[in-house]
């Protein structure tokens, strides 16, 4: 890591995975270099995962890396090297669902997946307000099999993220991502039966690089593979191209985050311009990755404020029987 990127981040080594980890936790950026840790844990077990693709041997794109998961310093649990992607339903009670269902779409710099804090609680915050949810854990960069050889990876990757993000998003991409993304959508709709949701009312919610995720998904050719409706949270806020026929947006982000809090908001600006609706909640502090908020921060109220975007966009209405 060169000095310049040091003294433009004011970050140690390793401690940037915090904050552009796009995330990992703040905690983490907080600790003392070399007191932060990685520990491999064995893969949870998930009897409600849905596999993405009908015969896993036959995953677009899957090589012979093994799925890896670990608990970081804070207690929170990552997935990377994930090669065979699921869908988790977390569906509410029958006596209060909506018949909106959202794809979450965790962060983690298309290197892990932050299933502790953009992943599982957002799921269930959802469906315990009557949104059918499901965890989307997509494939990834491959990485390094041992965790110090990860974190050495990961810390090169974003280094070269910051410098590569100074005039625009960082150039951190996973194609095979957007075509997981995009078999979730088609997984949810031809089961809406199955899980009580309204096809017409499939979105999307992803945090960093979710986001990023959950925006490509959004800009997909064909309008009939898009989520109906997206919400975007501390994703790269430089402007785009959007379609006369975008979906509806709804984006938050601290004004403090690190990586993408001071590049204006000309993605807003974008879907303003195309004349697709869009509110932004732009707050004070919070800093990036905090997925459904960082106490003592107005980004507490992220998930009550999307809720009241989706009610106030007609998307809450109970499904027909």
């Amino acid at each position: 890591m060169t000095d310049d990127i040091r003294r433009a981040t004011g970050l140690a080594p390793f401690a940037r995975i915090a904050v552009l980890g796009l995330t990992v936790t703040a905690a983490l950026a907080q600790a003392p270099h070399g007191q932060y840790t990685l520990k491999r844990i064995a893969t949870p077990p998930d009897a409600g995962a849905i596999a993405l693709y009908p015969d896993q041997k036959d995953v677009p794109g899957a090589n012979a890396v093994v799925e890896r998961w670990g608990l970081m310093s804070d207690g929170k649990r990552i997935a990377r090297n994930v090669t065979h992607p699921t869908l988790t339903p977390v569906l509410p009670d029958k006596t209060h669902a909506t018949g909106a269902a959202v794809i979450v779409a965790p962060g983690g710099a298309f290197m892990l997946l932050s299933m502790d804090i953009e992943g599982l609680p957002v799921a269930r915050w959802l469906a315990d307000h009557g949104v059918a949810a499901f965890v989307l854990k997509y494939r990834l960069i491959e990485t390094p099999d041992d965790e110090q050889a990860f974190l050495t990876k990961a810390d090169a990757t974003f280094a070269a993220a910051i410098k590569s993000g100074a005039s625009g998003p960082p150039a951190l991409m996973e194609p095979r991502a957007i075509l997981d993304a995009q078999q979730a959508l088609k997984l949810v709709r031809g089961n809406a039966a199955r899980w009580g949701v309204d096809p017409a009312r499939v979105g999307m919610i992803g945090f960093s690089a979710g986001a990023m995720t959950t925006l490509k998904a959004s800009l997909l050719p064909d309008p009939k593979d898009r989520p109906n409706f997206i919400g975007y949270i501390y994703g790269p806020m430089q402007s785009i191209a959007v379609p006369a026929d975008a979906p509806p947006m709804f984006a938050a982000i601290a004004m403090d985050d690190p990586l993408f809090g001071r590049a204006g908001f000309g993605i807003i600006d974008s879907w303003h311009t195309a004349n697709r609706p869009v509110e932004l909640h732009a707050y004070e502090s919070g800093g990036h990755g905090f997925g459904v908020g960082r106490p003592g921060t107005t980004s507490t109220q992220v998930m009550d404020e999307f809720l009241a975007w989706m009610k106030a966009r007609n998307l809450l209405k109970p499904p027909r029987h």
